[in-house]
């Protein structure tokens, strides 16, 4: 394992949490064992690296791009026809993404107002950029921790442009409407005269619980973002996939925005390798995030932990929540100890609080969580649990 005293020594004493953070990660890049190895947590030799076999993606002897062209339009073309779109526009990131598409809709629409969750991405992590930056209007359809219903998007008080739809839903769990549901809501939105956004950064994930393949999901928006490195592992980036109308008037706000960049070649080739490898296996990873899942609840219940939930029960996706009765700090040291010691990460990520004596995290799945079995994690849970002070448990 990674010896985490030097690591340790850059961060101040002042800053527990900072102190935290650094044990957490060189615990989980000297693991034996974890869940999902993310990019992000690699040195930048190791990124680099990542980069071997794009030969078999994009003719290296090609001319690198500048300004969008090259590469960068390639992997656009694979984007547009992965999703069934008459085009795909390349951005340096989601939140420009939709702020662009949705600031396009307004215009055409006449209308500035975005129905959206009040736990979607731009309510909950933007800083209010729809409406500091875009103009926009947002109202929330509903708080509740699920997707928006018909109903609600049917009967919803005032009038909206756009619906936007978050699929999944990440804060409130990655959760996913059934497809019958979807439907209903694309057509309770269509009913009001409002076109339909999909925030699909985890779009990727969705075909397994939707029962349905990436093009007739995508085919029930009018326009669709889709993310390269939350689950495809690429560098960065993101895409704008619709109509080429609407996409070429993207562009030129792309423009405005910041967003044409001048050079992207690592992150498009990052993001072709991602479409090559990562994506044909998400559905492998859905699969078995499901038997992770089952063998945390029965962990926990062996082990006499008085109340836990898995979120979903049954996953969505790849990802989903775990909710504990304790305070974060006390989970969060015991997770980072069991990996320590032992060199097994259940819990990688960090503890939030969602209450008193109530805390949340997040589990993912990827390709190392393959090599778990059912009875390994029940393994970690009891030996994470053993962890946890007696007079909490």
């Amino acid at each position: 394992m990674t010896d985490t005293a030097e690591q340790d020594e850059r961060v101040p004493d002042e800053d527990p949490g900072a102190r935290l953070r650094a044990r957490r990660l060189a615990a989980h890049r000297g693991a034996r064992r974890v869940l999902a190895r993310f990019g992000f947590h690699q040195t930048l030799r190791e990124r680099l690296a990542a980069l071997d076999g794009a030969r078999d993606v994009y003719d290296l002897d090609e001319l690198s791009d500048v300004y969008g062209d090259g590469v960068v339009e390639a992997l656009e073309s694979k984007v547009a026809a992965l999703l069934g779109t008459e085009a795909a526009a390349f951005f340096p990131t989601g939140t420009m993404a939709q702020q662009v598409a949705l600031r396009c809709w307004a215009g055409r629409t006449g209308d500035p107002t975005v129905a959206l969750h009040a736990l979607g991405h731009p309510e909950v992590h933007e800083r209010n950029a729809f409406t500091e930056v875009g103009g926009l209007r947002p109202v929330r359809v509903t708080s509740e921790p699920r997707q928006p219903t018909a109903a609600e998007v049917r009967d919803f008080e005032e009038p909206f442009g756009a619906l936007m739809l978050e699929l999944p839903l990440r804060d409130a769990g990655f959760v996913l409407p059934t497809w019958e549901e979807l439907t209903e809501v694309v057509a309770a939105a269509r009913e009001r005269d409002a076109v339909v956004h999909f925030d699909g950064a985890r779009l990727w994930e969705s075909t397994v619980h939707l029962g349905r393949p990436l093009e007739e999901i995508a085919g029930l928006a009018d326009s669709v973002y889709v993310s390269f490195y939350k689950s495809l592992e690429a560098f960065g980036g993101a895409a704008l996939a619709g109509p080429r109308e609407l996409v070429t008037q993207a562009r030129a706000w792309r423009h405005r925005y910041g967003g044409l960049v001048f050079q992207q070649f690592p992150t498009a080739l990052s993001a072709l390798l991602g479409l090559e490898r990562e994506l044909p296996r998400l559905p492998e990873y859905v699969a078995h995030a499901r038997v992770v899942a089952a063998a945390l609840r029965e962990g926990f219940a062996a082990a006499g932990t008085p109340w836990a939930r898995v979120h979903p029960e049954v996953p969505h996706t790849h990802d989903f929540q775990v909710w504990l009765p304790y305070e974060p700090g006390v989970l969060a040291e015991a997770a980072v100890l069991a990996a320590e010691e032992t060199g097994v990460v259940l819990f990688g990520n960090a503890w939030d609080r969602r209450g008193p004596g109530l805390a949340v995290t997040e589990v993912h799945v990827r390709s190392a969580g393959l090599e778990w079995t059912a009875g390994d994690v029940r393994a970690a849970v009891a030996d994470f649990v053993a962890r946890l002070p007696e007079q909490v448990r």
